[in-house]
């Protein structure tokens, strides 16, 4: 063979296989964005702004994002003050998808302040109008969960006496979620100690005494990391009065991955006592722009793969 049509020969060989290899790698990315687009074993529900370098400023952009991702709820915890055509948009858009909606605030202002431990008419009212409000809110977009937080401590009153009064207004609240089978989901917090609700079991006490189906706690990983800890054991103590869960690591309030806390055992725990609940993703990204988008995505995927 002459030398000429040998490194001819040669060339093409090479390119063969070159391309070949190339349609296998295409290939398999192909079937690993399938795989990783594929709807999660637990309902992780993100919010606006997590992923709008891929997706634009529209929400509704970003929802569809979303559910390409495998995600199939939503959080929006400022939608009681979107306009009623805004709701509308966002509820229709969820329930082509077939996506759920996680919680919103039902939010009659500065609701930490306006604290509803004083026992204070004015402070109940507001918030007995604010549950009515949000009950057709939630007809808009089919939510069922809402997220309350009864308010500061009262520092002139004596404990009980605040107790009694947000169990006074939890009552109220209640009354009228029930009726249209909405949950309000009292939020313990973390942000700071004049929070009247500090600890899980004091909000199943709360919810003990109001004795509803429409009071429950809501249950935020984050939060009770830093101000009790020992996860696992109090989400079974308090078990059946909670109806819904946020994420965060911590510390840092970022996604799974970046802290200290071991979220693919909760996630399998969480899994194994049978939850079917949404599961807010309420932390920031820990990276900015789109490299922190996929990062997240795939902290998800890592810590949702328990089965």
């Amino acid at each position: 063979m002459k030398r000429s049509e040998f490194i001819r020969n040669s060339l093409l060989t090479a390119g063969a296989i070159t391309t070949g290899a190339g349609i296998t790698r295409t290939f398999a990315a192909e079937k690993q964005n399938t795989l990783s687009d594929k709807v999660f074993n637990m309902d992780y529900a993100p919010h606006q702004g997590m992923f709008e370098n891929h997706a634009g400023k529209s929400f509704l952009d970003q929802i569809q994002f979303m559910y390409d991702k495998g995600f199939r709820a939503i959080e929006d915890n400022g939608y009681l003050n979107r306009s009623v055509e805004e709701q509308e948009k966002i509820g229709n858009l969820l329930a082509k998808l077939g996506m759920r909606m996680g919680v919103f605030v039902v939010d009659g202002g500065d609701n930490w302040k306006t604290s509803l431990t004083t026992g204070k008419k004015e402070f109940k009212d507001k918030f007995v109008e604010t549950c009515k409000k949000s009950v057709e809110a939630a007809k808009r977009c089919n939510a069922k969960w809402l997220t309350v937080v009864p308010g500061f401590y009262e520092r002139n009153l004596p404990y009980g006496n605040q107790f009694a009064n947000v169990i006074d207004a939890m009552r109220a609240g209640a009354e009228i979620f029930e009726p249209h089978g909405l949950i309000m989901v009292l939020e313990t917090l973390s942000d700071t100690p004049e929070l009247f609700l500090q600890k899980t079991n004091e909000t199943y006490a709360v919810c003990k005494a109001v004795k509803s189906p429409s009071c429950k706690i809501l249950y935020d990983i984050y939060h009770m990391q830093r101000t009790e800890g020992d996860l696992i054991k109090t989400i079974d103590r308090c078990w059946d009065e909670i109806a819904y869960i946020q994420i965060g690591d911590n510390p840092g309030r970022k996604e799974p991955t970046t802290g200290e806390i071991n979220y693919k055992n909760l996630f399998k725990h969480l899994h194994k006592k049978g939850y079917k609940g949404v599961m807010g993703m309420e932390h920031g990204n820990s990276k900015a722009g789109k490299e922190g988008e996929l990062a997240v995505i795939s902290a998800y995927r890592a810590e949702d793969n328990f089965l």
